[in-house]
């Protein structure tokens, strides 16, 4: 129990004073040498107001009715700092002016509670600056969290002002000893959690941050992609079976633009539009992101749609993958060929190794910053500047 004082003043705010002459009272509650202030819907004459008795004189029934409702105000704030010191937890005063207006105190929210906040106000956002898929993340990430502290905490949620290191600890453990969950997966889990505490700490309900002190591991996975011979391998090959001969050219399509699965797969006309220099562009918002993207209908693309009528098949993800496993098989592609490999193979192959800059690579893979470019692609730049190097070193050996 906390041995602060609270002090209730009511105030006039002379400033605010309407065309009958009267003023508004404002509140200000005084605890733990902070205040908050607020309006208390009352007015007065500033003639009948005492200040040092706190009190409207003298006695009438306009007075009577505004004593009253000072004095039920004031009976309020009083019983709910009582409630609050009860309680085990540290509060303050705006959680004495919640409890007061029968609000929880922020104090008392719990991770699980901050998650339903966030989410609720981040669903609102959705095709504005937030998209469905990350939403659904949150979702996800939600019940893993409240798994977990039913695991190790043998409860149905934490109160936020129990979290501490142990608690971000705990839960990392949990991801990579009961959910078996790869470093690059523990990362991004990770974050969201942190996501979730930096809104409540935004909010004001959490006024310090658990993650101060935990470090999440960052982990680099290797850039895959078809080289210069393994793509031109799978573009020479015919495959006698429709099925493998529609996923090689749907691969070597994106390979060349670099949509991604839903893109390619959401593809149609509407999204072929003749561009500001008068060839033929790919239009379309990238579903991941939510960002626009525009890309050139490079000749061998074009080729592959004029060969479909602009219709690409259209084949489930998970079928799509496992006829790549196919196909590398067949052309001795020791690589574990994927879908997102051709978008790899687009920004290195493609563009990176042809002396197309980052920042245009950036622009056209969609991603909503530069940096996210970079952090993928940094070592293929590194390659090519150090090729650039040796021809560099060549030239001039030879003057």
């Amino acid at each position: 129990m906390n041995d602060y004082k609270i002090s209730i003043l009511f105030l006039l705010n002379k400033v605010k004073t309407n065309k009958r002459g009267l003023c508004p009272i404002r509140c200000r509650i005084t605890y733990s040498k902070k205040r908050k202030i607020f309006s208390t819907g009352l007015f007065i004459n500033p003639d009948y107001w005492k200040s040092k008795e706190q009190q409207a004189k003298p006695t009438s029934k306009e007075n009577s009715i505004v004593n009253g409702h000072l004095s039920l105000i004031s009976q309020k704030i009083n019983e709910a700092f009582l409630m609050l010191q009860i309680l085990p937890n540290e509060f303050d005063v705006d959680d004495i002016y919640r409890k007061f207006r029968g609000e929880d105190s922020k104090e008392e929210i719990t991770i699980l509670g901050a998650y339903d906040l966030h989410n609720e106000k981040t669903k609102k956002l959705i095709g504005v600056d937030f998209n469905e898929l990350s939403w659904s993340r949150y979702i996800e990430s939600r019940r893993k969290v409240a798994e977990f502290i039913k695991v190790f905490y043998k409860k149905k949620d934490v109160k936020l002002s129990n979290l501490d290191l142990k608690f971000i600890k705990d839960l990392e453990y949990y991801f990579k000893t009961e959910l078996h969950l790869k470093q690059a997966t523990i990362y991004r889990s990770m974050q969201r959690v942190k996501k979730i505490i930096q809104f409540a700490i935004a909010e004001n309900y959490l006024s310090r941050d658990p993650f101060n002190l935990y470090k999440n591991k960052k982990y680099k996975t290797k850039i895959v992609y078809l080289s210069v011979e393994e793509l031109a391998r799978l573009e020479n090959h015919t495959f006698s079976q429709t099925r493998l001969q529609n996923v090689k050219d749907l691969f070597v399509f994106c390979c060349y633009t670099g949509l991604a699965y839903n893109e390619m797969a959401t593809l149609s006309s509407k999204h072929i539009q003749i561009g500001f220099d008068g060839n033929e562009w790919i239009e379309m918002t990238r579903q991941k992101t939510g960002s626009y993207i525009s890309v050139p209908l490079l000749s061998k693309a074009k080729a592959i749609l004029d060969k479909y009528d602009n219709e690409l098949p259209i084949i489930t993800n998970q079928k799509f993958n496992s006829y790549l496993k196919e196909i590398a098989e067949v052309l001795g592609i020791k690589k574990k060929l994927t879908h997102h490999i051709a978008r790899k193979t687009f920004a290195t192959t493609v563009l990176l190794y042809n002396d197309v800059p980052m920042e245009i690579v950036s622009k056209l893979l969609g991603h909503s910053k530069l940096s996210v470019t970079q952090d993928h692609y940094a070592k293929v730049v590194n390659n090519k500047v150090s090729e650039q190097i040796e021809k560099l070193s060549e030239k001039l050996n030879k003057k």
